[in-house]
């Protein structure tokens, strides 16, 4: 009988550990801007495939030196399109073909229990999920219309704040994966 409930609390204890591992994050991302710094954490289990892309485009540098393209208070602050380094192009900022990597992600990765809530971080896309690429945009308020539309791959944890304070043209001077 003692054995019996000692097998029974180890499996117990395993399945509970693979629903923590399951519902865990992620790498965290930071983002440096000139209004301050604010970190992401990201969801690898509910989004692979897009934490696993935006990790791959943050470390060749690929969002250094690029500008917010598009800040709507109250709204969501949204950045990610490699011509806003160039202020000559700002009317074309976050349209077209060219407004990102060139690579998509190429799945949808949309989860009901990753909602758009304030602070929620996502892929923009040019109407098809699948087709998100490299625009990303923080949630500044509870945003349900926007729930199953966009991927929410992860959430701000800290600096919470500096979303907000963005504005069109700030610059994201560096973003790393926080060793």
């Amino acid at each position: 009988m003692m054995m019996r409930a000692v097998v029974m609390a180890a499996a117990v204890l395993l399945l509970s550990t693979e629903a923590m591992a399951q519902t865990g994050t992620g790498p965290v991302i930071v983002v440096d801007t000139t209004k301050g710094a604010f970190e992401v954490e990201t969801f690898q289990y509910d989004a692979p495939e897009t934490v696993a892309h935006v990790i791959a485009l943050v470390k060749r540098g690929f969002y250094d030196g690029q500008r917010i393209h598009r800040a709507l208070p109250g709204f969501l602050v949204q950045w990610g399109d490699p011509r806003s380094r160039d202020l000559v192009q700002e009317s074309e900022w976050g349209r077209g073909p060219n407004a990102g990597s060139g690579t998509p992600v190429g799945v949808t990765e949309m989860s009901r229990k990753r909602l758009h809530v304030k602070g929620a971080v996502a892929m923009a896309h040019p109407g098809n999920p699948a087709r998100a690429d490299s625009q990303i945009f923080v949630t500044l308020a509870n945003r349900p219309d926007l729930n199953n539309k966009y991927a929410v791959f992860g959430r701000l944890v800290s600096g919470n704040d500096v979303p907000a304070r963005l504005e069109r043209g700030d610059v994201i001077t560096r973003m790393y994966v926080k060793e």
